[in-house]
């Protein structure tokens, strides 16, 4: 099956959000994994919280509230380390097999984008580290509506732009709750179950669950 758009998350679908702690793993201690973990649940609860509020801050100050709440409940965690985690935050590893996935795709004549809470800044200096400029079509970010994800006006965004109906896009995430929103808002959905987690939101399933990106190559 083959779609006009192919969308995808970026924090834990292209880019590995726990990457910034790994390469700091000696330093780190003990707690680097609960810590990176910690720090990832946070960043994604302050977003849905502000969302809530309606209280808008950018994903970058979301990224460093909580890598402090992160620290605040590690103390074997050396404070003097968060420059370099957020430094590394911005130049994050993409997974093996994202290059050629989208490059595959896009051969195929449909277009890839990224639709994100990260901030422009943030969005643009990942796909420049990975050298996926050259291959990426267009980067939607939430900055746009103020809102963060799982707010429909989010996944509007791609289908304004590209005046598309919802389902001639085929859009991939990690996150689960994401998979729900945009199920919800009408996209063809594909979770990426990188951890082999257990479903949920099952009123709001995905088209097709994979463990990695590597099958899409096939225009599944």
């Amino acid at each position: 099956m083959s779609h006009a758009a192919y969308v995808f998350d970026a924090y834990g679908t292209l880019f590995d959000v726990h990457a910034a702690v790994r390469r700091h793993a000696e330093a780190m201690g003990p707690d680097g994994q609960a810590f990176s973990e910690l720090w990832r649940a946070k960043q994604l609860e302050y977003s849905w919280v502000r969302s809530l509020m309606g209280a808008y801050a950018d994903f970058w100050q979301l990224t460093e509230q909580s890598l402090d709440y992160a620290f605040a409940r590690f103390p074997s965690a050396d404070p003097k380390l968060k420059k370099q985690l957020l430094d590394a935050y911005w130049a994050l590893d993409c997974y093996p097999e994202v290059p050629a996935v989208l490059k595959g795709l896009k051969e195929r004549g449909a277009r890839i984008a990224i639709l994100s809470n990260g901030s422009p800044a943030m969005l643009a200096s990942a796909v420049k580290n990975a050298a996926l400029d050259i291959i990426i079509d267009d980067v939607f970010s939430v900055d746009t509506v103020r809102a963060f994800k799982t707010a429909p006006a989010v996944y509007d965004l791609v289908t304004t732009q590209y005046r598309l109906y919802p389902h001639a896009v085929s859009f991939q995430s990690s996150n689960r709750f994401d998979i729900a929103g945009a199920t919800k808002f009408g996209f063809r959905t594909v979770w990426i179950n990188r951890a082999d987690m257990p479903d949920e939101y099952r009123d709001y399933g995905p088209s097709l669950i994979l463990p990695s990106l590597e099958s899409l190559q096939f225009g599944i």
